[in-house]
């Protein structure tokens, strides 16, 4: 291995450590506790090395947030893949969609609440979250009613998710109630 070849795997590493551990300390505290500062310390590297990965609290939000959008496409794929038939997979698709909120808060913030610069639903949209996306078309649009645009059935699907998720998690929602929810939403918007 080429010296080259090990500086650049010991800085994806470095680079990887950040991410985890804003994730992890955003996870048991909030985001409010994640600094440059307390990242430097925990991952025990100087806050100029920080510097070098990321500009700043916002591009490490960013990071967490493709980690996410990378998550949750696989966790609803998963789930949707598993179902037999179209309103299967779709309440599928909404129970794994919700679990993932409810059990990744931080993440979920990132991807959804905070600003980590990304572009969302533009050319310039990074792939992971594009692919997060197309985990929801693409069970979605087979329950679209004919003549509604699928892309904008699973916004519209999907908006009604991230409503139900941030209203619960905010306690606007009772949570005993989740399953009849997911169940009115998936008859009403998804009956197929």
């Amino acid at each position: 291995m080429s010296v080259k070849e090990r500086k650049d795997r010991e800085r994806a590493e470095r680079e990887r450590l950040i991410v985890v551990t804003a994730r992890e300390l955003a996870e048991q505290q909030g985001w409010d506790a994640v600094t440059t500062r307390r990242l430097a310390e925990r991952i025990e590297y100087s806050q100029p090395v920080l510097y070098s990965h990321f500009r700043g609290k916002r591009e490490i939000i960013g990071a967490v947030a493709l980690e996410g959008a990378t998550e949750l496409a696989a966790v609803v794929r998963d789930a949707a893949s598993g179902a037999h038939g179209p309103r299967e997979r779709v309440a599928a698709l909404a129970r794994a969609y919700l679990d993932f909120a409810e059990h990744n808060p931080a993440v979920y913030d990132a991807l959804f609440q905070l600003d980590g610069g990304l572009a969302y639903a533009r050319e310039d949209t990074p792939e992971p979250l594009k692919d997060a996306f197309a985990a929801l078309f693409e069970c979605l649009a087979e329950v679209a009613d004919e003549g509604v645009d699928p892309g904008m059935f699973t916004e519209v699907f999907w908006a009604a998710l991230h409503g139900l998720a941030t209203l619960t998690r905010a306690g606007r929602l009772l949570p005993e109630d989740a399953e009849p929810r997911v169940e009115l939403l998936v008859d009403r918007l998804a009956g197929a």
